[in-house]
């Protein structure tokens, strides 16, 4: 296993150059935040045995509960709308369900949720109906196994033993970090679902850490952890058992190797294949390349499966039948490669995806092997989701008949996304070094831009040619401001083969701060940056190397954002849960060895930033979770206090309550991005901060300053277009509308006898439909452009908007004071007859209703407003608004109008 600093939410990864959408229509939109957390994405993808279904979950953000929840959705290939399958929602996101799989006869589809406190197995009917609970497991269930039609084997525990029901019967809430007699035990158990009853299948001395079962049933291979905290530890190893379920004998397996993971049986049953590393420190799990292994059931031997490519593997493989399809690690993209099994070697084939070559990346394979679902995306294209025939024919395999199989992020298809390409250079030692390159929004060439690093975390992860926007990196974002964007993939990153992912072990940033200089020197050199104006971003080992950065080069970055970051490897090593393996990896040691003839190992001292933060003179923001076990919450503490200390930069410091190493809370992602571009906006393209702290968003101030951004000729308010005064039109949405209702100077100025008050120049003119038409004919004639009266479908659509704010604009319901009812609108009348002057007001005397980003006044009141038909919609300053009549419009004769300009 390596021990990774964060490589945060990698999806299914996989392209060179690609070129996202430019168009007229999409420039006028923008990513947020809220668009990059609330991005689709097809997960537990699952074909049925029937292969005519598909079974996927998706992600979705409770505001309320401030936290994601999962939904079950099913999509039928024999049923089709608008040319794709039908996809149905079968759970509504009230709880998180998850993990669906179907049963073997595919008549029904299992899962697990948080409904009802957990512990509990659902079933739906794949013709449909309420979910209906199958059992409760009280010690809970997960990583549920067929191993029969009628049978599964899942993950559990026996229960609290008497000691520590004693414990939480006192509400001792004493967290014992080691105790190697009294932690809990996850064994596995069988399920029979005819008998509706359990046993226990294993009962070793340690827990099971993961496991898998054959097809057939016959076979089953479990892992054990012989520590408590493992991870934290590396000490002692996991062993390994193979266990005959037939007669329950069962024997150790797969001594001396590194981690080996991923266990998939054959079709036949004869064996099954494997991953394991290869590190030059294995005693310490260290970061190396996987290696793909395939164990003889009968023989009980190992092969090595050739790969005959020299970077080695990805991480994923499937099984087709005996034979088996790898990703291999290509830098910035994945190759697929089918491997045919011949006795004890394996015949290589790379298939011919054409356009998609190099970026699929599978999400299931069916029971049968005939059909295969896999998704396609770019740093610059949103996933797209596929469905095909899987052939294998004279040791060539090949997808067939593709279609897509559902569409995902209606939402965001109509936003610009920047072109992007993986840009390589010559870094360290003048090895070529990679990485994806973002351009700027509307980028010309030859113009210089800013830049932006964002660095992965790892540091043994990997930057992909694939869409990987979300909280941690959102280079959408960022571009669209006006910036270059590159996300290297430095000495030390996976997917470049062994040499280069243990490169830096003992060089420890050394190679990593050459390789990314490099990159900057060299997009200098083409012109394309403004070595001013630089900016470094980064989480867990990407803020490691953002703090370094600034450490080594004070004067080169003007804005740093690093989150969830080390600064002292002398306090990491015991407090990280993952210290004593990851940092005697990298340093060669604990930090009491003797290294070099000096009686401890002076790289815990000269490697940590904190010992020289004093040089540091960027403007630098630093986050970091309360819970974080991967990098321990108090460096954070250690590094704004050094800097703090020091005076010369400024430094602001987020911590975020409850959170680990990964943010989860939708409240903490949007305030950490928002904070983070807020920085940005100000330390790189000193711009000033949007929110005013003392400014109340709907305060009568807020909207006098809404409705100074108006056009006025003098004091009245609209255009002047030689001499005349025509009224001020705004784009909202896809139409541009009047900004207020046309006033009473303003159809003067069409026809001069029209008869006003003195000082009303800016109230809403009251006339005929008649005249609103002449007036339209003369607005048209005037300007040479196209004005009308709103349409019957853009009427219903303003109604809506008036609807909802009228309450609180110029009506008899503002006027009266409180929630009037029908029945007092008798009592109100002798009181309306006794005013003698009017109840209109000047336009924009209330808060303006938005559509889209325009700002659009007196909707909801002040003069009802004629459409195209003559029909009134909105409210005027007579009318009673009344919400359960949602329909009603008007009732008076004194109406108003709104041009629409084509």
């Amino acid at each position: 296993m390596k021990y990774i600093r964060c490589c945060l939410f990698i999806l299914p990864l996989f392209i060179t150059l690609s070129f996202g959408q430019s168009t007229t229509e999409s420039k006028t939109k923008k990513w947020t935040p809220e668009h990059i957390i609330n991005t689709e994405y097809a997960r537990s993808v699952s074909i049925s045995p029937d292969n005519q279904s598909v079974v996927w979950t998706k992600r979705k953000g409770d505001k309320k509960a401030d936290r994601f929840k999962s939904g079950i959705y099913l999509t039928r290939l024999n049923m089709k709308k608008a040319g794709l399958p039908r996809s149905f929602q079968m759970t509504r996101f009230k709880e998180s369900d998850y993990s669906p799989f179907f049963s073997r006869n595919g008549e029904n589809i299992y899962f697990l949720s948080s409904r009802e406190k957990g512990k509990k197995l659902w079933k739906m009917s794949m013709l449909g109906g309420e979910p209906m609970l199958v059992k409760e497991f009280k010690n809970g269930i997960s990583n549920i196994q067929w191993n029969s039609d009628s049978s599964f084997l899942y993950s559990s525990n026996d229960g609290k033993s008497l000691y520590q029901q004693e414990k939480a019967k006192a509400k001792d809430n004493v967290i014992v970090v080691e105790d190697s007699v009294h932690w809990t035990k996850n064994r596995l158990y069988e399920y029979d679902m005819k008998r509706k009853t359990s046993r226990r299948i294993t009962s070793d001395k340690y827990p099971v850490s993961s496991y898998k079962v054959s097809k057939n049933g016959r076979w089953l291979i479990y892992v054990l952890n012989r520590s408590r905290h493992y991870a934290s530890d590396g000490l002692p190893k996991r062993v390994y058992y193979l266990q005959n379920l037939a007669t329950g004998s069962k024997k150790q397996i797969l001594q001396g190797l590194q981690e080996p993971g991923n266990f998939q049986f054959t079709e036949d049953g004869k064996g099954f294949y494997f991953v394991t590393q290869l590190s030059s420190d294995p005693e310490w799990n260290g970061a190396g390349v996987g290696s793909l292994r395939y164990f003889d059931l009968e023989r009980s031997q190992m092969s090595t499966v050739d790969l005959q490519h020299e970077w080695a593997m990805e991480g994923s493989y499937y099984v087709v039948d005996n034979d088996v399809l790898v990703s291999l690690a290509n830098g910035a993209t994945n190759i697929l490669a089918f491997y045919q099994k011949d006795g004890d070697t394996w015949k290589k084939h790379v298939p011919d995806f054409g356009d998609k070559q190099d970026h699929l990346g599978v999400l299931d394979i069916s029971d049968d092997f005939s059909k295969v679902v896999y998704n396609h995306s770019t740093a610059s294209q949103l996933p797209k989701y596929y469905i095909a025939d899987l052939k294998v024919k004279g040791g060539k395999l090949s997808f067939e008949k593709e279609e897509e199989l559902l569409r995902l992020n209606k939402n965001l298809a109509s936003l610009p996304i920047v072109k992007s390409e993986v840009m390589k250079w010559k870094g360290y030692n003048n090895e070529e070094v990679d990485g994806i390159l973002y351009y700027p929004e509307n980028y010309v060439a030859g113009k210089r831009y800013p830049l932006i690093l964002s660095i992965h975390g790892g540091p043994a992860g990997t930057d992909r040619d694939t869409w990987s926007e979300r909280w941690s990196t959102y280079p959408q974002i960022l571009a669209q401001k006006g910036a270059f964007v590159l996300k290297p993939n430095y000495h030390g990153s996976s997917n470049h083969g062994q040499k280069f992912v243990e490169s830096i072990k003992g060089h420890y940033y050394d190679l990593e701060m050459e390789d990314i200089t490099k990159g900057l020197e060299v997009l200098n050199e083409q012109g394309k940056i403004d070595m001013d104006q630089l900016g470094v971003m980064g989480w867990s080992n990407g803020a490691i190397l953002t703090t370094m950065l600034t450490v080594r080069y004070p004067d080169m970055f003007k804005v740093a954002a690093p989150g969830a970051g080390d600064v002292n490897w002398t306090s990491d090593f015991g407090t990280c849960r993952f210290g004593v393996t990851f940092d005697q990896s990298y340093f060669g040691g604990a930090p009491w060895d003797d290294v070099d003839g000096k009686t401890y190992n002076e790289a815990y001292i000269t490697k940590s930033p904190l010992f020289e933060l004093e040089k540091v003179k960027t403007p630098t923001i630093i986050f970091h979770g309360s819970e974080d076990r991967a990098v321990p919450r108090d460096q954070g503490w250690e590094y704004y206090r050094a800097l703090q200390q020091a005076g010369k930069t400024q430094v602001r410091f987020l911590w975020f309550p409850g959170q680990p190493h990964g943010l989860g809370k939708i409240t903490h992602q949007l305030r950490k991005m928002n904070e983070e571009i807020a920085w940005i906006d100000q330390h790189l393209f000193k711009k000033a901060p949007e929110k005013n702290e003392a400014f109340k968003k709907d305060s009568p101030l807020a909207m006098l300053l809404a409705k100074e951004k108006a056009a006025r000729y003098g004091h009245l308010y609209g255009k002047n277009l030689k001499g005349k005064l025509i009224p001020e039109t705004v784009k909202a949405d896809s139409m541009e509308i009047g900004r207020f209702e046309v006033t009473n100077a303003q159809f003067k100025a069409y026809y001069p006898r029209f008869l006003f008050a003195k000082g009303q120049e800016n109230y809403p003119a009251v006339v005929s439909y008649e005249q609103a038409k002449a007036y339209i004919s003369w607005l048209n004639k005037r300007t040479g452009e196209t004005y009308r009266l709103p349409n019957e479908k853009e009427s219903k659509m303003l109604h809506k908007k008036a609807m909802a704010v009228a309450a609180k604009e110029n009506t008899l319901n503002f006027w009266a004071g409180y929630d009037i009812t029908p029945e007092d609108l008798d009592i109100l009348e002798p009181k309306l007859e006794a005013i003698n002057g009017s109840l209109f007001q000047e336009v924009g005397m209330h808060k303006a209703t938005k559509i889209g980003e325009a700002e659009i006044f007196d909707l909801g009141g002040n003069v009802a407003e004629m459409n195209a038909e003559g029909d009134s919609y909105g409210f005027g300053a007579y009318d009673y608004v009344d919400k359960n009549q949602p329909e009603a419009s008007a009732k008076g004769d004194k109406l108003g109008f709104r041009v629409i300009k084509e």
